[in-house]
């Protein structure tokens, strides 16, 4: 699928301030794409600007700015790419996996995607009887699990604020992308997956206002076949039409842009975005 997306950000705070140091991941994750084009415009203008790759392996941009003040902070980012499909997880292990739930590994170094945070024994109960539909079997769990929250959960769009516990979410029946992919995680993580929140664009242009917005879902560490996508909020295998910008433990480090500024406690600032995606 060809992609093209621009996306525009805009800070305007109350008083002049003097920005700090800035992270953005605003780059599109090679893995299963060709990326054609990137542009990156950043208002006021740093002083450095470089790409790097952050401790969870995402491809970020580090900027510094002068100590001149300035009533705003503008970051364009355009891209231009194609997108592949993904094949279904093929597990080449004599025997398959094994059934559900899985003892936690401290060995293989993702014990920080199988962090719970709250248990909630509600979100494990919910992931039990999805996994006891299915034989106890792991990726039909994972199935299971993506089209159980896509029927039964009232997916909204939700502009600010982080994502909801995932309790309340399986609570409500209600929420936004970010709000099932936490439940996802929590569900998977709780019957021994590791995986991680996953932030990027979609092609699918379904939602109430006819906006576009940067989307989530949650990626699972599959043995013996890797990192794997399943989107709730569409109830699909993200795949072809989806575009990832990083991907990480928790929705706190997927932050398309991070910083903040230098002044006093008195600043009020107030953020604008405008999404477009073309596909075809």
């Amino acid at each position: 699928m060809h992609f093209i997306v621009q996306h525009s950000t805009l800070y305007r705070y109350s008083v002049p301030v003097v920005l700090a140091p800035h992270l953005l991941r605003l780059t599109p994750r090679s893995l299963g794409t060709r990326l054609y084009s990137r542009s990156l415009l950043i208002h006021p203008q740093p002083v450095s600007q470089y790409d790097d790759v952050d401790e969870l392996g995402n491809a970020v941009t580090r900027v510094t700015f002068t100590g001149s003040p300035s009533a705003e902070l503008r970051i364009e980012s355009r891209f231009e790419l194609d997108t592949y499909a993904v094949a279904p997880p093929s597990i080449s292990a004599p025997g398959g996996l094994p059934p559900l739930p899985w003892p936690a590994s401290v060995h293989d170094g993702l014990g920080a995607y199988r962090a719970i945070g709250s248990e909630d024994a509600a979100v494990e109960g919910f992931a039990r009887a999805l996994a006891s539909e299915v034989g106890q079997q792991p990726l039909a769990f994972l199935d299971r699990l993506c089209r159980a929250l896509y029927e039964r959960t009232d997916r909204q769009i939700r502009h600010t604020g982080d994502a909801q516990s995932a309790a309340e979410t399986l609570a409500t029946r209600r929420g936004a992308c970010r709000d099932l992919t936490v439940l996802f995680l929590a569900a998977a993580r709780s019957l021994g997956f590791a995986a991680r929140f996953c932030s990027g664009y979609q092609a699918a242009a379904q939602t109430p206002d006819g906006q576009r917005y940067l989307h989530a879902w949650p990626e699972v560490f599959v043995p013996g076949a890797g990192w794997y996508g399943w989107d709730p909020t569409h109830g699909i295998a993200a795949g072809e039409g989806h575009v990832a910008l990083c991907a990480a433990p928790a929705q706190t480090a997927t932050m398309p842009v991070t910083g903040g500024y230098y002044f006093g406690d008195t600043i009020t600032a107030t953020l604008d975005f405008e999404v477009r995606i073309a596909t075809s």
